[in-house]
């Protein structure tokens, strides 16, 4: 696991971009900064979003931001060739000479079916658990992505509220200079600032990036089961590769390289059943 340059990449850049216009214009950096509006916009968002969840789930927000801001290696043809290994290793030998691959491989749902084969469960009940497991994982995943979505939904809306807090500030204030009502007027306006940008480049973006990280990684449990079970049953090698590879390279679909294949396939929502 690394960090994942686009992620982080694209927030600073934004952020920057944002900030370096706004100087272009003849504006100060320094006068973005606005503790007021940024309690308001970011602890209303945060207490919105609080109440729109379980306790359950607003656990999962740490992990979700580490996975949204860094990045696995993903690649599913090598995916493919370890499980083709692994029917070689069966066939030539005995389901118990997968044993030593448990500890090797990285992949929790990947050990867990291998420990079914060496433990020679019911292909059925193998299936079973690993589905269910499988299908936990990704509304999992589906969930931390909607805790991101729904604070952006509420971030532009309290920056409003942060903006209407000012102006019934600065209109109780008239008998100012104007010169003290201008920058006033322009402090208030600060909170829909806060709003509406982090709602576009943070919390928006963020829950995107985990609905595809979800299916990525949706793809790869699904190639990951349909290949044990294919291993139970005594598959051959490359029997098994040709029909994992339909995962990621459908029948008639141009070959434009496994990246964008499996980011094809990887887009298909699950069936649930």
């Amino acid at each position: 696991m690394r960090l994942d340059v686009t992620s982080i990449g694209g927030i600073i850049f934004g952020v920057l971009a944002l900030v370096g216009g706004f100087v272009l214009e003849g504006g100060r950096a320094g006068a973005l900064l606005q503790g007021t509006a940024a309690l308001i916009v970011f602890g209303g968002t945060i207490g919105a979003t609080t109440v729109s969840f379980s306790v359950r789930e607003l656990k999962l927000v740490p992990s979700m931001v580490r996975m949204a801001l860094t990045r696995n290696d993903y690649d599913p043809v090598a995916l493919i060739d370890r499980l083709t290994h692994y029917t070689d290793v069966a066939r030539k030998q005995q389901p118990l000479a997968l044993e030593p691959e448990i500890a090797r491989t990285p992949d929790p749902f990947l050990a867990k079916g291998l420990q079914l084969i060496v433990d020679n469960s019911d292909p059925d009940l193998m299936r079973q658990m690993l589905e269910t497991d499988l299908y936990a994982r990704y509304n999992e995943l589906q969930i931390g992505a909607s805790i991101f979505e729904q604070a952006g939904g509420y971030a532009p809306t309290m920056g409003i509220v942060g903006t209407v807090m000012g102006l019934v500030h600065v209109l109780g204030e008239l008998s100012g200079s104007p010169d003290q009502l201008a920058a006033a007027i322009g402090l208030a306006f600060i909170a829909t600032f806060y709003g509406v940008s982090s709602a576009n480049l943070l919390w928006l973006p963020m829950g995107h990036n985990l609905q595809v990280k979800a299916k990525q990684e949706l793809l790869a449990r699904q190639i990951s089961l349909e290949g044990l079970l294919a291993i139970q049953q005594g598959m051959p090698p490359s029997i098994l590769k040709e029909r994992l590879l339909s995962f990621i390279r459908p029948s008639g679909a141009p070959n434009s390289g496994p990246g964008a294949q499996a980011e094809v396939a990887a887009a298909v929502p699950p069936e649930e059943g």
